[in-house]
């Protein structure tokens, strides 16, 4: 048994037995268990941290019905100024018990002090950023005089909530990505269901006692620990109006296939290349360019998976990259020299691998990594490839696996670099690094991606820039300010005042 737990403000969320915690669930203002466990492990050692409830729809039926029947109207009811409120009072009490986070963190997803530290300052940021998502949410007039047919008529067009949306939470960022979905979703005035992920569900947990704590609606906020298996129903019910998602591309295909018509804004795999010409920093471009394969482990969907280099400079690149990845320490995430630290689960060490040997077989040489170092621990890895034709057929070219590792070849023509980035499935981001302004313009004008990062690594970060996919990477635009657009549906009122004196036209 991991010696993890939180500390005595969360003690209502759990309860003890035998020296093990069993976690309770979020039903719209009341915390629950059932008689079914899911055990929830720490991926530094595969030591069990305790149980959380295995939830069925049926189990969570009567909370969809209070959060449709009540909560939907408890927090559009509430006015957009204590909205805001709630936001900076939430924000206040994450940075009370900010430790708290970054321990949970830490323990439940693998991550460095830094890493965890750097998540829960984001959260916080998140929420107090909540009033440049508000501008978003009021509507505008539309005067009727621009078009013959609707001469002394005028509207106003309203934004508002759909009513409840479904947040379908990653394991990689499972805090960041709850409070950004939380609060996008709400200051808009839509109550919302949490679905955490499975292999990390406690930091969004303790997120629920912070958000009970602040006042906010009881019954306009769940988190539901149903797994993914038993999620189907949950996607369909007609009661979610809006289904939230950040996750694999697969998954995507999958609640689109089951949610039937609906909103929905997904943020889904990715995988970036990273382009490098001649003219580049090339000292720069690869400290970079091997932060963006092994930060977090590579499990980031922004992580760079793809490195083209021209010709000219491809041997000294990869020759920095190479040099770049050897001062990277893997371990103990709980040690403070520790910078890579486990990846989530076995499962994630097991496709690394298999990738690597798919690769080998079809004619990659590993540059530098590419083993297991026990348990969920691997090397950064980087594999070159000579033939452009066998690389396109590989696992790590065809597929988003999330893990520190890249394949790295050349390219002498614009054209062909643009050619292989662009034949990935995938068009989250890219990464350009190069002087010339001109050539650079070229790649923005013509690379397939939802974002471009000219001379850095692709990160997404508190979203203050809009990020999304093109292709197989998405729909719609994570983002303070642009995501809100999503979740809030537009309704046009006209008003006829023909015959009225209103309008005095000269026609």
């Amino acid at each position: 048994m991991n010696s993890y737990r939180p500390s005595e403000f969360f003690s209502n969320i759990y309860k003890i037995s035998e020296n093990t915690l069993y976690y309770k669930a979020y039903g719209a203002g009341e915390w629950f268990d059932t008689s079914s466990w899911t055990p929830v492990h720490s991926p530094i050692d595969n030591s069990l941290l305790g149980y959380v409830p295995r939830l069925t729809y049926s189990d969570v039926e009567r909370v969809i019905d209070r959060v449709y029947s009540s909560g939907r109207w408890s927090i559009r009811n509430t006015p957009g100024y204590k909205r805001l409120q709630y936001m900076f009072k939430i924000a206040d009490l994450m940075e009370k018990y900010a430790e708290d986070f970054i321990n949970v963190l830490i323990y439940n997803t693998g991550k460095t002090y830094s890493q965890a530290r750097g998540e829960v300052l984001s959260s916080i940021s998140r929420l107090r950023d909540a009033p440049l998502d508000a501008r978003k949410v009021p509507g505008e007039y539309i005067a009727g005089d621009w078009d013959a047919s609707t001469l002394e008529t005028d509207s106003i067009v309203r934004k508002e909530p759909y009513g409840v949306v479904l947040a379908i939470i990653p394991f990689n960022y499972p805090l960041f990505d709850t409070v950004s979905k939380f609060v996008y979703s709400t200051v808009s005035g839509n109550a919302i269901i949490i679905k955490p992920p499975s292999a990390d569900p406690l930091p969004v947990l303790l997120f629920a006692r912070i958000v009970e704590e602040s006042g906010f609606p009881r019954d306009a906020f769940a988190v539901l620990t149903i797994s993914g298996k038993e999620a189907d129903p949950l996607v369909a019910d007609k009661r979610i109006s809006v289904v939230s998602l950040t996750g694999s591309s697969s998954t995507g295909r999958h609640v689109l296939s089951v949610g039937g018509i609906k909103q929905y804004i997904m943020e889904l795999g990715g995988g970036d290349p990273a382009i490098v010409l001649s003219d580049a920093d090339i000292e720069q471009a690869a400290k970079s360019i091997a932060a963006g394969i092994y930060s977090f482990a590579g499990q980031r969907c922004d992580a760079i998976k793809l490195i083209l280099a021209e010709k000219p400079i491809y041997d000294k690149l990869s020759k920095l990259i190479i040099e770049e990845l050897k001062k990277v320490r893997v371990g103990d995430p709980r040690d403070p020299s520790t910078v890579v630290g486990p990846l989530i689960d076995s499962s994630a060490v097991n496709n690394m691998i298999a990738a690597i040997n798919d690769a080998i077989e079809k004619g990659g040489r590993v540059l530098y990594g590419g083993r297991h170092l026990g348990g969920n621990y691997v090397e950064p890895t980087l594999i070159e490839f000579e033939s452009h034709e066998n690389m396109v057929k590989t696992k790590l070219y065809r597929e988003e696996v999330f893990a520190p590792i890249a394949l790295i070849t050349w390219f002498d023509k614009d054209d062909d670099a643009i050619r292989l980035a662009n034949g990935r499935d995938y068009g989250l981001d890219a990464a350009v690094f190069g002087r010339d302004l001109d050539r650079i313009r070229k790649y923005v004008r013509y690379l397939e991606v939802g974002a471009i990062y000219v001379n850095d690594m692709p990160r997404h970060g508190v979203g203050y820039y809009p990020f999304g996919g093109r292709k197989n990477s998405g729909i719609g635009r994570e983002g303070i300010g642009y995501s809100v657009e999503y979740v809030m549906a537009t309704k046009t009122i006209v008003f006829n005042y023909k015959g009225k004196g209103i309008y005095n036209y000269l026609v």
